[in-house]
């Protein structure tokens, strides 16, 4: 009941009242983000949702589009500015996930959804984090996710779905308060690069051991 109805109901009211109530501080951020960090303001990315249906996740940039003189863009490190690293480290750049979850593309509480390309890599128990809609924030974010290797952040995953409940998302929901208040750095996502080796471990995996277990 709670997972197929209630869940989706509470997402609906919870990011209508978010989004509602956090729209000064939404256009506070946007008008900064154009003038520090240019346009456009949202970034905007495909990812697999539930049932692994893809949909564009949109967050706030947090990196300057700096090209050197071929016209190629400088490094990540280079164009992440101090303000976008207190975008990250403060979650400030997921608010617009808000609206993502408003639309039912995401939940408030479930597996992070990471990027279309990693889909060939997932085992076939690793790919239950595709059953339910992804989350703001998860298990797997609250328990040291950059500090957790690829295989726990994904048995997390698991877990969480095996046993979601409303139980389960108040755990999520305050773990997740305590780690922003507390530990900022466990819980901001940095997709070049706490993401980018993903596919590079996962294929060395299946090269070792023949399949994904």
């Amino acid at each position: 009941m709670y997972k197929n109805c209630v869940k989706r109901c509470l997402d609906f009211v919870l990011s209508l009242c978010g989004l509602l109530v956090l729209s000064p501080v939404l256009l506070v951020l946007f008008v900064l983000v154009r003038v520090k960090l240019g346009s456009p303001v949202l970034f905007k990315q495909e990812r697999p949702g539930k049932n692994e249906k893809i949909f564009t996740l949109c967050k706030f940039r947090t990196m300057t589009d700096e090209r050197d003189e071929k016209g190629e863009l400088l490094p990540d490190a280079v164009r992440l500015t101090k303000f976008g690293k207190f975008l990250r480290s403060t979650s400030l750049d997921e608010l617009p996930e808000l609206f993502n979850i408003l639309k039912g593309d995401m939940s408030i509480i479930g597996p992070r959804p990471l990027l279309v390309s990693y889909l060939p890599y997932y085992s076939e128990r690793e790919k239950l984090r595709h059953s339910v809609r992804p989350g703001l924030t998860g298990l797997a974010q609250v328990s040291g996710r950059n500090f957790i290797d690829w295989d726990r952040r994904l048995a997390k995953d698991v877990e969480y779905v095996e046993h979601l409940s409303f139980g389960m998302d108040l755990k999520v929901l305050w773990m997740t308060v305590q780690t922003v208040l507390g530990h900022a750095e466990e819980v901001a996502e940095d997709t070049n690069a706490v993401e980018g080796n993903f596919a590079q471990i996962r294929q060395k995996r299946l090269e070792e051991t023949g399949k994904l277990n």
